[in-house]
């Protein structure tokens, strides 16, 4: 079989080359075999429109699910889920030193050695970033670098304080960085109140910009509502810090103050956001609704930051394997079947059964669905005066 092949590939040849010898008038078609391969293959209407369509619908998940997570090809199988999403704008390098405190871990450990807090051990080192909260210096900040914060699921932004004469910590602090802030923005904290000339040639007192204009005539109205707008204007930026009577409703805001110089304490965590309802009519609170949905009533001297929380593809993330969830300090979770009767209510028994016992906790109190704490208007009495309305449960929650 393989001589017949040979043999014929030589016959092949020897025929080529006699045509290339042959004289040009010898053969009506064009001259050599080789001018044949040579010439440009026609495309028809048909293979145009074929090469040029494309399933744009595809190709637009496919990119955006591209430009959104980073994925690995599977070389090992804790490298097959694992999904992250893109952070090019990362500072790649080491934080202030000045900036962070070492950790020292205690694997959910108290002073008597017992466990108070389950699933805690192991894990790389840390240094905690220590975050200004608070606020309280005016002025601009320049975003000097967007940072990846080991203790928190948010990012952090590097400021830099443009005063001259400030020096170590008043020069240099960490923030939580809102969504879309980059190095180079600038973001200005107005806690401490507006600053005079702030508006350019308006010189309205702070109690005549928050009130409602109306004492002096239709001119005053005019006047209020025009510097009004301009401070909304030059102050409602991403990143920037304002009590929340100088935030217009409908706006989005994170990091908020319970008290008027406390720190902030709700609205911290990776892609999460707070929305103003609505200021009281002569009162002294203000309607916020968090994310949970609840609508909660805070003072309104207290501040909170313009924007949304940044990093907000963190829930999305898939870590691989059990090995990347150990070096982030948390230690595996066992199921309360799988225990012996005297660790956990569901335990003991034969086979996988809690023998019909409702599902509890390791400490008997119900979980899943069961309700254990009546906060807000439906608790008991003076229980939390704040809560407006409760967040949405069960029916409601699903509708």
């Amino acid at each position: 079989m393989l001589s017949s092949v040979r043999g014929s590939s030589r016959l092949l040849r020897s025929c080529l080359t006699s045509l290339e010898r042959a004289p040009s008038s010898f053969s009506p078609l064009p001259s050599t075999p080789r001018a044949l391969l040579q010439v440009p293959h026609r495309n028809t209407y048909v293979t145009a429109i074929w090469k040029n369509t494309k399933n744009t619908e595809a190709e637009a998940a496919y990119s955006r699910t591209e430009n959104i997570f980073k994925t690995y090809k599977p070389v090992t199988p804790g490298l097959r889920h694992l999904r992250r999403p893109l952070t090019p704008h990362l500072y790649e390098g080491r934080p202030v030193r000045l900036l962070t405190v070492a950790k020292r871990k205690k694997g959910g450990r108290n002073a008597d050695g017992h466990i108070t807090v389950r699933h805690r051990g192991g894990g790389h080192r840390q240094r905690i970033r220590t975050l200004d909260f608070k606020r309280m210096a005016p002025g601009v900040h320049d975003v000097v670098r967007i940072e990846y914060d080991p203790g928190r699921s948010a990012h952090i932004a590097l400021l830099c304080n443009r005063d001259e004469k400030a020096e170590g910590l008043a020069k240099w602090s960490y923030i939580i960085a809102t969504e879309g802030m980059r190095a180079g923005d600038q973001v200005q904290s107005f806690r401490q109140g507006i600053p005079e000339g702030f508006i350019p040639g308006f010189e309205l007192p702070s109690e005549e910009l928050e009130g409602e204009g109306k004492n002096g005539g239709e001119e005053s109205s005019s006047s209020h509502s025009l510097a009004l707008g301009i401070l909304r204007s030059m102050t409602l930026k991403p990143g920037n810090v304002l009590p929340l009577k100088l935030i217009p409703p409908g706006t989005v805001i994170n990091s908020v103050s319970l008290k008027p110089e406390g720190p902030a304490l709700l609205v911290r965590s990776a892609g999460t956001f707070a929305q103003v309802v609505s200021h009281e009519e002569g009162g002294k609170y203000t309607h916020v609704r968090l994310q949970s949905g609840e609508v909660r009533k805070v003072l309104k001297e207290c501040c909170a930051t313009v924007g949304k929380v940044s990093n907000p593809l963190w829930k999305n993330r898939s870590l691989g394997k059990a090995g990347r969830r150990r070096w982030l300090g948390w230690r595996p979770a066992v199921r309360g079947v799988a225990m012996n009767a005297c660790d956990h209510p569901h335990g003991g028994g034969r086979g996988k059964s809690k023998s019909n016992k409702h599902p509890v906790s390791i400490w008997g109190w119900g979980t899943k669905g069961t309700r254990t704490r009546k906060p807000g208007p439906k608790g008991p009495k003076n229980s939390n005066k704040m809560v407006v309305r409760e967040r949405p449960r069960g029916k409601e929650k699903r509708s």
